[in-house]
């Protein structure tokens, strides 16, 4: 923002949502629900793609992993890069660079291009999360930063919500590369309107040289791709049965206390990881894994759910979640509001109450579940995260010194988006070990010995017999279907274990919000070194 708009945006008396602060805002906020979009809408258009590039099931994945990857070896550099290059250079850029690679997606002849791309489109997206999460902050006053966390988590929750439905959609009525067109118009309007209306923070206008930490980036690089990589591929892999998953874990580990100990004893870090001196933060960060997992756990778990057991369509799936977010974003902007009253902790157990009620609603679902059962839950999901995400995104930045906000906001994002590739990984392999146990389990209970089995066959093979098959078609027909019967049953017990394991890890982290400080309701001004408000610590 403006010099002006930078001392006044955290003034009470003097705040006001003119122009341009409103085109700011609009236009970091599209150009993030861009990026968190991306992050899901290819899912379900990945079979034509396997079609039209003659992948495998393997190979087309990288097209997902190759965008997360590079997006989340990004997310902690946004930061250093908008020092280096200016926030409003570096903004532009990105958004230009992601929606460039989305048209080059688009025209992919080939599966090593697509990917190629992707990972393009991956590092420019990268800096739009964190970003537009440090705008927020400098652009609300005080007492209005729930707001303007409402507003970052109503786009924050809506773009992974969102995606597949919109994937679904485009591709049924057009064809796959129509999820990364549509990218570019509305790409190009972000630019634009960040071009025009966003100014560098006060702060980075005192420029000085900067020493390029390349081995810190290395080491991050490494690191960090490492580990997501293993998040992404360790599920498809078997995990630690295969080699690769060992190499990249040890890599990741090996790589990653390197980086630690290399921007702890460095004079310019790439990564300040001293600004997790900030209790707050510490306490975000890892409140923000719990959060990621829930999250994003919950946004993996139900379309599967919905399309192998229930067998709804992606566009029916899409609309059953379709309330949840709207209850999302209304329940963000009460939120917003209550927060400054409440403190972060009552409105974020409150939020992990409701949250729970609906995870043990979904873990009740079964194959005869309907929109009855399902809409509910989703309502009650939604309203829970909206009460959870700004109370804890408000808690973790608020109290920051505005030169310390870019850096907290790209570490905060990180572990957030780790949190939630963290509990892809795990739910996923959950879920086929369980379905596994469970229906061996299943199965020696519905055993040829036994007189529940065997009633069950008895009245299966009459109702085939009775629509005109014979005596061993019938038979044969009854044992197949109560194999799939069995089949089911153990399916859906392995989604109650995925969500009961959610639920455990909402749980066990919540005593933590209670270490959160609440903002004071008024705090003294004060002025960092380069003339730029300081917001007084309490």
């Amino acid at each position: 923002m403006s010099a002006r708009a930078d001392a006044s945006a955290t003034s009470e008396e003097d705040f006001r949502l003119d122009l341009r602060r409103v085109m700011v805002l609009f236009a970091v906020m599209l150009a993030m629900i861009l990026e968190l979009i991306d992050t899901s809408i290819v899912n379900v258009a990945l079979p034509d793609m396997m079609g039209n590039l003659g992948a495998t099931i393997d190979e087309i994945g990288w097209v997902v992993t190759g965008y997360i990857i590079s997006n989340v070896i990004v997310i902690p550099m946004t930061s250093w890069l908008s020092n280096r290059f200016g926030r409003k250079r570096y903004i532009t850029t990105s958004i230009l660079i992601f929606t460039a690679a989305s048209a080059l997606c688009g025209i992919s002849s080939s599966l090593g291009e697509l990917v190629f791309f992707r990972v393009i489109q991956g590092l420019g997206g990268g800096a739009l999360i964190s970003t537009a999460q440090t705008v927020m902050v400098e652009t609300f006053p005080p007492s209005r930063q729930g707001l303007g966390q409402g507003l970052f988590g109503v786009g924050a929750m809506l773009g992974p919500s969102l995606g597949p439905t919109l994937g679904g959609w485009i591709t049924d009525n057009f064809s796959w590369p129509w999820v990364f067109y549509i990218n570019v118009p509305l790409g190009l309007l972000a630019a634009a309107l960040c071009a025009v209306y966003l100014d560098d923070p006060l702060h980075q206008r005192v420029r000085r040289a900067m020493r390029v930490d390349y081995a810190g980036i290395a080491l991050l690089v490494v690191g960090v791709g490492a580990l997501q990589t293993v998040f992404e591929r360790g599920h498809r892999l078997d995990w630690f049965e295969s080699n690769v998953i060992v190499a990249l874990s040890i890599t990741a580990v090996v790589a990653i206390a390197m980086f630690i100990w290399r921007e702890l004893t460095t004079a310019e870090p790439v990564v300040d990881l001293y600004v997790l001196r900030h209790r707050n933060l510490a306490v975000g960060c890892v409140l923000g894994v719990a959060m990621g997992i829930g999250l994003f756990g919950v946004i993996f778990l139900f379309p599967v759910f919905a399309q192998t057991l229930l067998h709804w369509t992606a566009w029916q799936t899409g609309m059953a979640v379709l309330p949840g977010s709207i209850a999302t974003a209304v329940t963000m902007f009460v939120a917003g509001r209550l927060v400054w009253r409440t403190g972060p902790a009552p409105l974020y157990i409150a939020g992990a109450i409701v949250f729970t009620f609906a995870l043990s609603s979904m873990m009740s679902w079964t194959h005869l579940s309907g929109w009855s059962d399902v809409i509910p839950a989703q309502i009650f999901r939604g309203l829970a995260m909206g009460m959870m995400f700004v109370p804890l995104s408000t808690a973790t930045l608020r109290m920051l010194p505005p030169v310390d906000v870019p850096k907290a906001a790209g570490l905060y994002n990180l572990f957030r988006q780790l949190g939630g590739s963290f509990g892809i990984a795990v739910l996923g392999t959950m879920l086929d070990h369980s379905s596994r146990v469970h229906g061996a389990y299943l199965a020696e209970h519905v055993s040829a010995l036994s007189p529940f089995a065997q009633q069950r066959t008895a009245a299966l093979q009459s109702m085939f017999e009775s629509r005109g098959l014979d005596a061993a078609s019938a038979a044969d027909a009854a044992q197949h279907a109560l194999a799939g019967a069995v089949q089911l049953q153990s399916m859906a017990l392995s989604f109650e274990d995925a969500y009961r394991l959610i639920l455990i890890v909402v749980i066990v982290s919540l005593p933590l919000v209670l270490l959160l400080h609440r903002a004071p309701a008024t705090k003294p001004m004060g002025r960092d070194a380069h003339g730029s408000a300081l917001e007084g610590l309490g």
